[in-house]
């Protein structure tokens, strides 16, 4: 595992951004297994050379964090072995580094992500309610990015629920806290917290927009509600469908004005979700049939 703290020094290079820090230490890598030099010893050389007098060197306070949460840290680069295989599919802009707070067995468990309005409708509340609901009794981690709204109701839904849920983080691991609506619900044995920034990173619309394509990646399939035409939903659901990853999109009457990115994505290719005549709930047999279908896949890959 290369040391935390130097990836984060990367960071604060001027010119590089995450594609050039994954080519540069995929190299580093390559070179260090070639001839038995410690990666860390290279990157410091590297550090040394390049990092600007002007910067201030990244240093992650992780008592602090650990003492706050009672939890312990956990830092998984992109080139150890525990990095999630979902995430290598972003190749070069996958995140460099996860700083992660719960439990990791749950980067294994099959995923559902959300995604959704922040002002949703007391319809779309329900429909977020009953799809993590009925996701949560089938063992399915909801994962979601900890906004207000939809996303924060399928957290708290999921846990309420006896499920598990991955929380994905658009700013650093230093500013997090757990929200009063989910203290009650909260067990980290069946919550995990991750972050991709650096420690002190503040929220920013550019992270919340980076930040999707980590949960669509982290997910088997997506649900996206009430979406408008612009912003942070229906670029998640854009994105779910340049990945090719399965996209259900809830339709039912009186869905607002607003929410035309609903629409706009069926038109593209997602899945249209809706209630079961009978049990009134939303009918999932498509989206479990899908589930069902990838988990054979993986164990015929892997067996």
């Amino acid at each position: 595992m290369i040391d935390y703290n130097l990836i984060y020094n990367l960071y604060n290079c001027k010119g590089l951004g995450r594609v050039k820090i994954n080519n540069i230490l995929t190299q580093l890598f390559v070179d260090s297994n070639r001839v038995k030099i410690d990666i860390n010893l290279l990157i410091e050389k590297f550090l040394n050379e390049e990092l600007n007098g002007d910067n201030t060197k990244a240093y992650f306070n992780v008592a602090q964090i650990e003492q706050k949460l009672s939890q312990k840290v956990h830092f998984i680069d992109f080139l150890s072995k525990n990095y999630p295989t979902s995430l290598k599919p972003l190749l070069s802009n996958r995140p460099t580094i996860l700083s992660c707070i719960g439990n990791l067995d749950l980067f294994e468990k099959t995923k559902i992500g959300f995604c959704g309005s922040r002002k949703a409708t007391e319809k779309g509340f329900e429909i977020a309610r009953d799809i993590s609901e009925q996701v949560s009794l089938k063992n399915i981690t909801v994962v979601s990015g900890y906004a207000s709204g939809i996303d924060l109701e399928t957290h708290y839904t999921s846990l309420k629920n006896n499920g598990s849920t991955i929380i994905v983080l658009p700013e650093g691991l230093e500013n997090f806290k757990i929200k009063k609506i989910l203290k009650d619900v909260w067990d980290w044995e069946r919550v995990l917290v991750i972050s991709e920034y650096l420690p002190n990173a503040i929220w920013s619309v550019s992270r919340a927009m980076e930040r999707n394509s980590t949960i669509v990646a982290l997910s088997n399939l997506m649900v996206l509600i009430e979406a408008r035409i612009k912003g942070g939903s229906i670029d998640a659901g854009i994105k779910t469908l340049q990945f090719e990853k399965p996209l259900f999109a809830p339709i039912y009457e009186g869905m607002p004005e607003e929410a035309s990115g609903n629409q706009y994505l069926l038109e593209k290719g997602a899945y249209p979700l809706k209630r079961h005549r009978e049990t009134k709930k939303a009918n999932l047999k498509n989206m479990f049939e899908i589930l069902d279908y990838q988990s054979g896949i993986n164990k015929t890959l892997f067996d």
